[in-house]
C-alpha cells in the first residue's frame, strides 16, 4: 500500500493511519521511509509526502479496500476533486501476485509504473517483487519510468 497527504498534520496522520492499518487490516510487515513530491495532476496544491508499506492481511481485497476507504474518510478524506488536496489517500499497489480487474478495485494498481513517487518507496522496500502483469521487477519499472516529478526523501 502506498499511503499520501497533502493537508494538515500529514506526518500525524500518518502516525494514527498505521495504527489503524496495522489493527484493523494486519500487521505491517515493512514500511519505507517518507518522501516528498509535487502534486501529480492538474489541480495546484502543496506538495505530497507518501510512503509505502507492506502489510501481511487475511482479509480478501475487497474487504481490505473497503477497510481502506473507512480510514480515510476517518482522517477527513473528501473525494470531490480528482487529483485534488487530500488529508490521507491509501492505495492498494499490489495484494501478492494476484490479478484483479473490478469496477472498483485494480490490482495491481494500473498506475504503479508511471509514478516515480510510488516507484521510490516501492523500491527501498521490495525492488525484486515482480510485476504480476507487466512481468518486471519493480527495480526495473523505476528505471523505464518516465514520470518527470522529483522525489525528495524528508
Amino acid at each position: 500500500m502506498i499511503l499520501g497527504g497533502n493537508q494538515g498534520d500529514v506526518q500525524e496522520v500518518f502516525r494514527k493511519a498505521l495504527l489503524r492499518i496495522n489493527n484493523e487490516l494486519g500487521e505491517v510487515k515493512q514500511r519505507s521511509s517518507l518522501y516528498r513530491t509535487k502534486a501529480w495532476g492538474p489541480v495546484p496544491q502543496d506538495d505530497f509526502l507518501n510512503f509505502v508499506v507492506e502489510i501481511d492481511t487475511i482479509f480478501p481485497p475487497q474487504t481490505c479496500l473497503n477497510k481502506i476507504l473507512k480510514i480515510e474518510k476517518d482522517f477527513g478524506r473528501n473525494r470531490a476533486e480528482r487529483y485534488g488536496p487530500r488529508t490521507l489517500d491509501i492505495d492498494i499497489l499490489y495484494y501478492g501476485h494476484k490479478v484483479l480487474n473490478q469496477k472498483n478495485l485494480k490490482v495491481p494498481h494500473p498506475q504503479i509504473s508511471n509514478r516515480r513517487f510510488t516507484l521510490i518507496p516501492l523500491n527501498e522496500i521490495l525492488p525484486g517483487f515482480i510485476h504480476p502483469v507487466l512481468n518486471k521487477k519493480n527495480l526495473e519499472l523505476l528505471a523505464e519510468c518516465k514520470d518527470p516529478l522529483e522525489v525528495w526523501k524528508v
